[in-house]
């Protein structure tokens, strides 16, 4: 049964503040369920119908967690999704640290004032499927736990470390290594040699690259249009340009 403090407990996590105050954030789907319970993030409540917990029990029961058997109805209550799903998560959000010798030795994601969820969450995806161990996000983006970046992320949000911090600080502590800016009036990146190592910069979706990041910027790399396109949608672009990194491995 879903008590009232709790429907409002879950409610308020759909809320970057009270995220921060509480430590937590929710995950819904059960695809995404699946991603979690299997994944080193503590899970604090388990919110799901009588049918899934009977059908997933292997998934939960060694799980130390706050279970809790829901209707349907009380379900929808509680739920982001145009069609609930059969289950909730309330998981504890995890302090990430940054290994400088990782982030060295690797491509990484830079993200400068992503301001939709959609896309944060599948440049989380894609970052996932290109084995790219970190992305660094302007203060002014998307919040990696708004349960909308949650969802489209499904489930890469368990395997990428996600850091929120000032763009300049993180050029100045890795001087040495090389950031490629993702700008229309880039080099061509099909012909353009590309390092294994350093940063890829992704602007907004709307304004792109900041006059303050540009001091930062090694080369400014273009994916050539061959249609009438204005623009590439943020994470559309973030895809084939990491595509194009690994081509070049």
């Amino acid at each position: 049964m879903l008590s009232k403090s709790i429907e409002k407990y879950v409610n308020s996590l759909k809320q970057k503040k009270h995220r921060i105050e509480e430590g937590r954030f929710i995950a819904e789907g059960e695809k995404i369920a699946e991603e979690f319970l299997t994944s080193r993030l503590r899970t604090d409540k388990i919110i799901a119908t009588r049918e899934w917990l009977d059908e997933k029990e292997n998934l939960w029961n060694k799980k130390k967690a706050t279970v809790l058997d829901v209707s349907e109805i009380e379900m929808k209550r509680i739920s982001g999704l145009t069609q609930p799903s059969r289950v909730l998560l309330v998981l504890e959000m995890i302090a990430t640290e940054i290994d400088d010798s990782m982030v060295k030795s690797n491509i990484n994601l830079v993200l400068e004032d992503i301001r939709d969820p959609g896309n944060m969450g599948t440049i989380i995806r894609i970052a996932d499927w290109f084995g790219i161990p970190y992305i660094f996000c302007s203060e002014e983006c998307v919040d990696v736990y708004n349960p909308k970046v949650v969802q489209a992320s499904m489930g890469s949000v368990t395997r990428v470390k996600v850091i929120e911090m000032k763009l300049p600080g993180l050029f100045q502590r890795f001087p040495s290594l090389p950031a490629y800016a993702a700008h229309l009036e880039g080099e061509n990146i099909f012909s353009t040699n590309l390092k294994q190592e350093g940063f890829i910069v992704i602007g907004n979706e709307a304004r792109g690259l900041s006059e303050a990041l540009v001091p930062f910027i090694h080369k400014k790399i273009t994916i050539p249009k061959f249609g009438k396109a204005e623009s590439l949608n943020a994470a559309v672009a973030t895809g084939i340009v990491c595509a194009m990194f690994r081509t070049k491995m």
